[in-house]
């Protein structure tokens, strides 16, 4: 179990220094088995955050997301987010003044993370496979970037399904209907 955890230890710090050695603009701690997101990180890659552009921390064990996450990495365009237990996003998300893409897919909402729908840049917003019932239409017609919204593989509201363009300038993916079975 240890040397296990070392291992992935050891693979992070890794990643975190290809990052800041090369100064690239990603982070890629998908598959790392995060059940957070180590604070040892903002230290040593202070002189590059302003840099990061796109973050995969996809399928690790993160039940949330932190403010601090949001402000050390304000300069996100592009965050993956797959493949967690999250429920939830920080209000803070909104001060992502570049995100143009999030992936949520794969975790635990059950509502719609409206802090989303006042992100100005969001153009594609990835929700399949959580347990979302109902979705804020009003605000999410009023975003103006956004181009696609996938919510495949949820329990969308029936509602939901009926709005069809020009009510909604963006792609809406959705699950087929299940025939409702006879009696």
């Amino acid at each position: 179990m240890q040397k296990r955890m070392g291992e992935a230890v050891a693979r992070v710090a890794r990643k975190v220094n290809e990052t800041v050695e090369n100064k690239t603009d990603s982070l890629d701690l998908a598959n790392c088995k995060l059940m957070t997101f180590p604070v040892g990180i903002y230290k040593a890659m202070r002189s590059v955050t302003e840099g990061i552009h796109r973050i995969s921390l996809a399928n690790n064990e993160l039940k949330s997301i932190t403010s601090r996450f949001i402000s050390t990495f304000s300069q996100l365009r592009e965050l993956n987010l797959s493949g967690n237990y999250l429920h939830r996003l920080p209000e803070e998300v909104t001060s992502l003044l570049h995100l143009q893409a999030i992936n949520l897919s794969r975790n635990r909402f059950r509502r719609f993370p409206e802090p989303l729908a006042a992100v100005p840049t969001l153009e594609t917003i990835d929700l399949e496979e959580n347990e979302i019932t109902e979705v804020p239409v009003e605000k999410l017609a009023s975003m103006t970037a956004l181009r696609s919204l996938n919510l495949q593989a949820n329990p969308v509201a029936p509602e939901v399904r009926l709005l069809v363009r020009p009510l909604i300038p963006f792609d809406l993916l959705l699950s087929p209907e299940k025939p409702i079975p006879k009696a």
